[in-house]
């Protein structure tokens, strides 16, 4: 994310940019003031400057940086500026409705979600690239009422933005490089009463 100007007296590459890579901090006046400087001396446009809707600014590609190391996130204030996309492998979210009641929601029916994964080899996303990762099926279960159907939406989404399951160490086993839940809480029994979901997924998604 630095610029370099090229000093035509000295032959020498000056810095220009004052937005430390390992910072990401956020552009400020004086360094506005002096890439503007820049430009107009030699007519060109040097960097692209971007506005975030937090009103943060940024070269972009300090931005560009910032994004592949925490995603879509205003490293300032954290405000979310895009799209949010995990490392959740390939794989299927299928669900179907049955007509019988789970505990603590004698009105209604179920909806039941079926999650296919399959087994596959780590891209540079995951924690050990090139290496097999091993897959998963998973059932899960919500109320069909009016608060169930809109957490499947919910659910719908982030398991399109790959938020549902990551390649990691399998709580439950202790093996690695196994598909695993990614801290969206399911419901993956019919018992247990009515503590379905306590996951706050929608301040996961935007």
């Amino acid at each position: 994310g630095h610029l370099k100007e090229q000093s035509s007296a000295a032959g020498q590459e000056t810095n220009t940019c004052d937005i430390p890579m390992h910072h990401f901090s956020y552009v400020t006046q004086n360094y506005k003031e002096e890439i503007k400087r820049i430009e107009k001396v030699n007519g060109v446009k040097l960097v692209a400057e971007v506005k975030l809707t937090c009103k943060h600014e940024f070269c972009e590609e300090c931005l560009e940086q910032a994004k592949k190391g925490s995603g879509p996130i205003c490293p300032v204030c954290k405000d979310v500026f895009g799209v949010i996309e995990g490392d959740q492998p390939d794989g299927k979210m299928s669900w179907t409705t049955y007509s019988s009641p789970l505990p603590g929601f004698p009105d209604c029916g179920t909806i039941v979600i079926d999650y296919h994964i399959p087994s596959g080899t780590q891209t540079e996303k995951h924690p050990k690239p090139g290496q097999y990762y091993t897959g998963v099926n998973r059932r899960a279960y919500l109320p069909n009422n009016t608060e169930g159907r809109e957490v499947l939406s919910l659910l719908k989404r982030a398991f399109d933005q790959k938020l549902i399951f990551t390649v990691g160490t399998s709580r439950m086993t202790g093996i690695e490089n196994h598909v695993t839940w990614n801290d969206i809480h399911h419901k993956t029994s019919t018992s247990g009463g009515p503590e379905w979901y306590r996951c706050p997924i929608s301040s996961l998604l935007v």
